[in-house]
């Protein structure tokens, strides 16, 4: 019998034990904390694919650890900060996740591992897990590999003379310096 696993109510454990995996998609509007990423209209996003699977890691000596396999990726169109119009930007996520039995435990051992550390819920969300991890992998600056109109690069006017506009406040102490001799 085929055990049926709710990505939004996954027990952990379970899922790891049996070394289940999970896969789907959707439209970027049902993940409302990533599509508020989204600039403008002119370009459509692409489904939203994910991928889960769980596994046991053997312990000499000790329990098995969980770990949870995250995959994710979205084209999701952004505002270009060269030019300013929209870039359809290919957003991914991929990450390996340790479970320990409670909080405590996580915040201790997050200090001194490396792996991403969370504590085991046996209702726990893993479509906004995928999401926390898509937002935290958006560009910092989304750009185009070319822009489709030529950027001005120029921060000058040319018709700007700075000379011109006011004298220079240190004229008037080179005059004290040349002052009458004693």
């Amino acid at each position: 019998m085929e055990k049926k696993m709710d990505p939004r109510h996954l027990d952990v454990v379970s899922f790891a034990r049996d070394a289940i995996g999970l896969k789907g998609e959707g439209n970027l509007a049902d993940w409302p904390r990533l599509a508020e990423e989204q600039f403008g209209s002119a370009l459509s996003p692409g489904l939203l694919l994910w991928q889960l699977q769980g596994r046991m890691v053997p312990q000499p000596g000790g329990t098995d650890e969980i770990w949870l396999d995250l995959k994710a990726s979205v084209r999701l169109p952004m505002q270009c900060q060269r030019c300013l119009s929209p870039v359809l930007d290919v957003v991914a996520a991929e990450r390996s996740l340790r479970f320990v039995a409670d909080e405590a435990t996580a915040a201790a051992l997050d200090d001194e591992s490396e792996d991403d550390i969370l504590a085991i819920s046996r209702d726990f969300d893993a479509l906004a897990l995928i999401e926390d991890e898509l937002i935290l992998s958006l560009p910092l600056v989304p750009l185009h590999e070319v822009c489709p109109e030529t950027v001005p690069m120029s921060a000058v006017d040319p018709e700007f003379d700075a000379a011109s506009e006011r004298p220079n406040p240190f004229g008037v102490l080179a005059g004290l310096k040349t002052g009458p001799p004693k």
